[in-house]
């Protein structure tokens, strides 16, 4: 891994497609920051398209969807997109199960939330689980005290168990039914919405995260970023980020833009 100001200019000069990650990526300590937002929107009044890529719930994507300065939004770790249409005003939703797949997912997910809970001490439900369509996020640190590494693995163990996949970010662990990531979906949205293939555009595309569940994203893209803070648990991610900013969550973002935009002057 590199510092981010060794980035070449003419590498960042070529960027037209910003993914990035929000918790502890765009925001800090569980805030947007007017610093962060406004870095979002200069990269789109750029040019540039700004798509977050998270494991946050289908119903914040709908407002981030409707009401960010972005393109488009793909949520809860891969299980869907949602892109608004403001001329339009329709909003697109595509999903990679059906509705009624994703009942019957929930109903097995209702049985391993059940042993979470009652098998590993301090781990909770996450507050926005009300608001997901297809995952089960545990919360070990965002609004419960933190867990030791060896809880938080436990808790992923679970999952496993139950064949189902789990990733660790830096607030949840997510787990879900099916063979998608936060890789798949973008790689799908962009080809239906944008007309882009990943693969063969990936020296035009970047990525900013922090955090183990960003391995696969961090893994494909030549320009891949963490913020500073993807070091706290860089053991974690069996893909580093290729470049790390100097700051730290939101801050790391702003910096990162800057970056962006200054190459391009």
């Amino acid at each position: 891994m590199r510092n981010l100001s060794d980035c070449p200019p003419a590498t960042l000069c070529a960027i037209d497609h910003v993914f990035t990650d929000i918790d502890d990526t765009l925001t800090t300590n569980g805030r947007l920051t007017a610093a962060a937002y406004s870095a979002m929107e200069a990269l789109q009044n750029a040019g540039m398209t700004v798509i977050p890529i998270t494991g946050r719930p289908a119903g914040w994507c709908d407002l981030i969807a409707r009401q960010w300065p972005v393109s488009a939004v793909v949520g809860e770790n891969g299980a869907f997109y949602f892109r608004h249409d403001d001329e339009r005003r329709q909003m697109s939703r595509q999903y990679f199960h059906s509705s009624a797949e994703r009942r019957q997912e929930e109903a097995r997910l209702a049985v391993i939330r059940d042993l979470i809970l009652t098998t590993v001490p301090g781990a909770a439900l996450s507050a926005d689980q009300a608001y997901r369509e297809a995952d089960l996020a545990i919360d070990f640190c965002e609004d419960v005290p933190p867990l030791s590494r060896e809880a938080i693995q436990q808790i992923v163990e679970i999952f496993e168990h139950h064949g189902a996949n789990a990733k660790i970010s830096s607030i949840h662990v997510n787990g879900w039914f099916g063979n998608y990531d936060k890789l798949s979906m973008t790689r799908r949205l962009m080809l239906d919405q944008f007309a882009v293939d990943i693969t063969e555009d990936n020296d035009r595309c970047l990525f900013a995260g922090d955090s183990p569940n960003d391995a696969p994203m961090f893994g494909f893209f030549n320009n891949s970023i963490g913020v500073a803070n993807v070091m706290d648990q860089i053991e974690l991610c069996a893909q580093p980020p290729k470049w790390v900013s100097k700051a730290r969550a939101g801050a790391g973002f702003v910096e990162l833009a800057q970056a962006l935009l200054d190459a391009r002057t």
